[in-house]
């Protein structure tokens, strides 16, 4: 990955798990809380596409794993996430734009359910059953629908902010002063090649000259004889 996109996703990916922790974990909703790392990480795939998703969603999850308060195994959200943000990769619109919103709505409800499933399946190989005690059917539905009501308000931005982040003018300037240096090199060299094909001209041309002078002499030299 390039440096400005792990700027921006560990900036966003920290932000996002600060605001969840403190803030979304403590509103008591019933059921699943909101996920908005799960929402920064899907929207930072839809733009990064499945190579990058997959690097970001492992990273969000270990924070999330290794950040208070976690109740869990250390490695267990990282590849819930990993594995998430690779699928949502895979589905990256044209140059990171969005067409509609149905597309991305449906990303985030199965990226949603998805989540929900893979951390309960991999809590039972561990030996967490807390899925059960709690309720996987309404863990599953609340999940969707909390994720998909703030979904709005977070994917578009995100999108936004790494399409910007994409965008170097450094690099933009840089690659346009190669353009502009071959272009005038290659002018350049075609005005040398005028010049030189010029300098022969104008040779051939003073060889001729040159050479009827001569002619013309010697036919002037026969007549004075």
């Amino acid at each position: 990955m390039r440096v400005n996109r792990i700027l921006l996703s560990t900036a966003l990916i920290v932000v996002a798990m600060v605001i969840q922790v403190s803030v979304l974990a403590r509103l008591h909703l019933p059921g699943a809380v909101p996920d908005l790392l799960l929402l920064t990480v899907l929207g930072l795939a839809l733009v990064y596409g499945h190579v990058g998703g997959c690097l970001v969603g492992f990273g969000a999850g270990l924070l999330a794993d290794l950040a208070p308060p976690a109740d869990h195994a250390a490695g267990r959200y990282a590849l819930v996430l990993c594995v998430i943000g690779y699928l949502a990769g895979l589905v990256k619109p044209d140059n990171g734009r969005l067409k509609s919103a149905t597309g991305p709505m449906v990303v985030v409800v199965a990226a949603a359910l998805g989540t929900t499933l893979l951390y309960a399946g991999v809590g039972a190989l561990v030996g967490d059953t807390a899925a059960r005690h709690v309720g996987l059917a309404s863990l599953l539905f609340t999940a969707a629908l909390y994720d998909l009501l703030l979904a709005p308000f977070v994917v578009p931005g995100i999108m936004f902010l790494a399409r910007r982040a994409d965008n170097d003018p450094l690099a933009e300037t840089s690659s346009s002063s190669k353009k502009a240096t071959d272009i005038s090199s290659g002018w350049i060299s075609t005005g040398t090649g005028l010049k030189l094909g010029s300098q022969r001209g104008l040779g051939g041309l003073k060889t001729k000259a040159r050479t009827r002078t001569t002619r013309v002499g010697r036919i002037k030299g026969v007549k004075r004889l």
